[in-house]
């Protein structure tokens, strides 16, 4: 006899994606069409933003602040493990601005992923009470990951400010470059992700897994330099590191907030060049943008497609 999960997986594969994710004149039209049914519904959607940041924190002592503990104490194993015994911090200044400026950035992608690939399914209630565009499950998520994200951006900031290093020039424009993308990405994969999980629960666990290699896989706790170091020999190697998205964002959040890494230093009587950049690192976050919005386009009409059969799925 055929599984729970079993029986969603192939009506999932007896849908036709085709005919509505085609990016046709009908396809561009529901995808407007959407865009619009989201903004009319914009105070449902602020209400549902706050009612996830109530509720998360419902009954805790400490509130929003523990908004703050997990990042911190992140960046607190970090530093002294990762930056102290193994060595990471050698040839990185203010090694500790480098790292919570890469994990405050993770922290809103990670969030928007997590938060929004179950959203779908921790709404059920709801969806199959009242009519209302299902996209605004995910969106509110990513709303929810957007306040946290500031809290820990200004605790940020301040820490430049107290420690000198609050950077004054036109690498500052960087910053909300990195986190359009962040934001663009991440609410394309929320999602198609909260879709797919309707069916395919087995997708939230895949997804953990998969943010951990990733967060692996992007330069937080270790630099540019090093990975250019490590891949001389192999050029190549480079430009498929650069190809995932949040790698680039984050390479970009660090260069508009680690001012020390822009910074020619001198050590002892030698003379230390900056920290290297990605060639043509403009150039590439205006490709990542766009293709962004075309992967976002495509991931909503997959959603539109899918969410006529959530409520009798969840």
């Amino acid at each position: 006899m055929a599984s729970v999960a079993e029986v969603r997986a192939a009506r999932l594969a007896e849908l036709p994606f085709e005919v509505s994710v085609s990016a046709g004149p009908k396809a561009v039209g529901g995808f407007i069409a959407s865009i619009r049914e989201i903004v009319s519904h914009r105070q449902l959607l602020d209400l549902l933003i706050r009612r996830e940041l109530k509720s998360r924190y419902k009954d805790s002592s400490l509130g929003f602040v523990w908004s703050l503990i997990k990042p911190l104490t992140q960046l607190l194993i970090y530093y002294v493990f990762i930056g102290t015994v193994l060595g990471a911090s050698r040839g990185v200044p203010d090694f500790a601005i480098f790292v919570f400026a890469g994990l405050t950035l993770w922290g809103l992608y990670s969030e928007i992923i997590a938060s929004g690939t179950s959203s779908i399914v921790i709404n059920a209630g709801l969806i199959k009470k009242v009519y209302l565009p299902r996209e605004i499950f995910p969106l509110a998520a990513t709303g929810s990951a957007i306040f946290n994200f500031l809290i820990q951006f200004g605790i940020l900031v301040l820490a430049t400010i107290v420690l000198g290093q609050f950077p004054v020039s036109l690498n500052l424009l960087y910053v909300p470059a990195a986190v359009a993308i962040v934001l663009i990405w991440g609410v394309a994969f929320a999602i198609l992700l909260s879709a797919l999980n309707v069916y395919l629960r087995d997708i939230q666990y895949l997804v953990e897994v998969a943010m951990l290699l990733l967060f692996w896989a992007s330069p937080i706790v270790y630099s540019w330099t090093l990975v250019v170091n490590a891949a001389k020999n192999h050029s190549w190697l480079l430009e498929v590191y650069l190809l995932n998205p949040i790698s680039l964002a984050i390479l970009a959040f660090q260069r508009g907030i680690w001012q020390a890494g822009s910074q020619t230093r001198v050590i002892e009587g030698t003379t230390i060049p900056p920290q290297a950049w990605p060639a043509g690192m403009d150039v590439r976050l205006i490709i990542c943008a766009i293709v962004g919005l075309v992967v976002l386009f495509f991931a909503q009409r997959i959603f539109s497609r899918l969410q006529g059969n959530f409520a009798q799925e969840i």
